[in-house]
């Protein structure tokens, strides 16, 4: 309804008013930074050993300090307040025991499905779908690389729902993309289809500096640079973007050599960066990884304690949430 322009002059009138008279006048409050650690339940090449390839061709084949380390993780973070939004494989539920998934899902942890084989979404060949296709081409012969793909996706949630009774809160990709799925709508409709009302897909680009030299001032600032393409987002068929926040823990340990007191200083800075601005900070990372390179979970109580001190200005929350907050933009 228009306003008059006696009450636009009577709304100003009494906030002048109220300036004067040195009353407060009630301004918005900010909305909190939604904070999110988020682990791949996958095995990582190149550990628990370097020269350890054999992971890419059985990448759910979880080993046991790997599953404990996920276990761990998410004990500490709900012990500070907090959960982990898992991202599970549909291979790993052929193991013999799926009992510790099912208790994450009970104690209030979100698992999400990340496909079967962890195949690669925006592969254009049946080699490139997965390791797995390329020695054992009969598995997917006579099916198109779309078909392969959604059948993945689709048996992942079906492992899901049979073996542990989850209902998978999200998609991630296996692999993130500089561009998400902006030039996939075929993969977004696929997604809808398969149930999906957000995906986690976009990673975007960031320098990391020179492998096994301390990062520069730049690099940092590159980083936190690249927090603001990492903000969720809806795209035009209606599916939601959670980005993935820099830096992975992959990106900094295997690709670039890290020590942990780097990478600490760069999800210091990002999550700092996100309370600062009200956005979003998803923390990327593996257990299988991080088991080898973050034994005591320093990444996880960096987080959670960032959070914590920000009091009503951050949460620590599942990716549901971001895509929530990113639906209603």
């Amino acid at each position: 309804m228009p306003v008059s322009r006696r009450r636009f002059l009577s709304a100003v009138t009494a906030g002048g008013v109220a300036s004067a008279a040195g009353l407060s006048v009630a301004q918005p409050r900010p909305r909190p930074a939604l904070v999110a650690i988020t682990l791949d339940l996958e095995m990582s090449a190149e550990y628990p050993r370097r020269g350890m390839t054999e992971w890419n061709y059985r990448k759910g084949d979880l080993d046991a300090d790997t599953k404990r380390y996920a276990v761990r993780a998410a004990e500490e973070a709900k012990g500070l307040g907090g959960l982990v939004h898992f991202f599970a494989l549909g291979q790993t539920l052929e193991q013999e025991d799926a009992g510790w998934l099912k208790d994450l899902a009970a104690a209030g942890h979100p698992v999400g499905n990340h496909t079967y084989d962890h195949v690669n979404l925006l592969a254009r060949t049946l080699d490139d779908v997965q390791f797995r296709f390329r020695r054992a081409p009969w598995l997917v012969r006579g099916k198109t690389v779309a078909e392969v793909i959604e059948q993945n996706v689709e048996a992942a949630t079906a492992a899901l729902k049979e073996r542990c009774g989850i209902t998978p809160n999200g998609f991630r990709t296996p692999g993130g993309f500089a561009t998400g799925l902006r030039d996939r709508a075929d993969l977004q409709r696929m997604l809808l289809r398969q149930g999906f009302t957000w995906v986690s897909s976009l990673y975007p680009p960031h320098p990391c500096g020179t492998p096994k030299v301390e990062p520069g001032a730049d690099v940092y600032a590159a980083i936190v640079r690249a927090q603001a393409a990492a903000q969720p987002f809806a795209y035009p068929s209606g599916l939601v973007e959670v980005p993935m926040s820099p830096v992975s823990d992959v990106t900094a340990f295997r690709t670039h050599y890290w020590k942990l007191e780097w990478f600490l200083k760069a999800v210091r800075l990002a999550v700092e960066e996100a309370v600062r601005t009200g956005g979003c900070f998803d923390f990327l990372a593996h257990p299988s990884c991080l088991v080898v390179e973050d034994p005591t979970f320093e990444a996880v109580k960096l987080i959670c304690g960032l959070v914590r001190d920000a009091g009503p200005r951050a949460a620590l929350v599942g990716l549901d949430r971001f895509a929530a907050r990113a639906g209603k933009g």
